[in-house]
């Protein structure tokens, strides 16, 4: 066998054994992750200051950490919940956007939010896990 051969044939064993290690790691996350937020979640989302409508109630969905809207308005719901529970949020819907922040605990969860559009608005929210 010529040198390159014999490069090239370890190189890709070395690749091999690297796919190999990281195929056998996600079967290590689960003992190590912290609680799982996926489910169905009622949150409902209060204004304190600005000119939009006292409160509204929506079905959010979160699956491996993401958030997505579970119900038929029509809003744009994304977002990440970490690990630990700290969330950041954003909702949109035609020329209006609001960005929320907080954590879940468990069952609950709740943080502030901010908004623009018709007057800038902002609040806060309470969550609730229904499934």
């Amino acid at each position: 066998m010529t040198y390159s051969r014999v490069c090239t044939r370890a190189a890709g064993l070395l690749g091999l054994a690297a796919l190999v290690t990281v195929a056998g790691l996600p079967a290590l996350e689960p003992a190590e992750a912290g609680p799982s937020y996926d489910g169905l979640w009622s949150v409902v989302i209060m204004t304190k200051t600005g000119q939009c409508d006292p409160a509204y109630r929506y079905p959010v969905r979160i699956s491996n950490g993401n958030l997505g809207n579970a119900g038929s308005a029509p809003i744009n719901i994304s977002g990440k919940v970490a690990k630990n529970g700290a969330v950041v949020v954003t909702v949109s819907a035609g020329d209006k956007s609001a960005t929320g922040k907080g954590r879940l605990d468990g069952a609950s969860g709740a943080g502030s939010w901010s908004g623009n559009g018709n007057g800038a608005c902002s609040g806060v929210w309470e969550a609730e896990r229904r499934g």
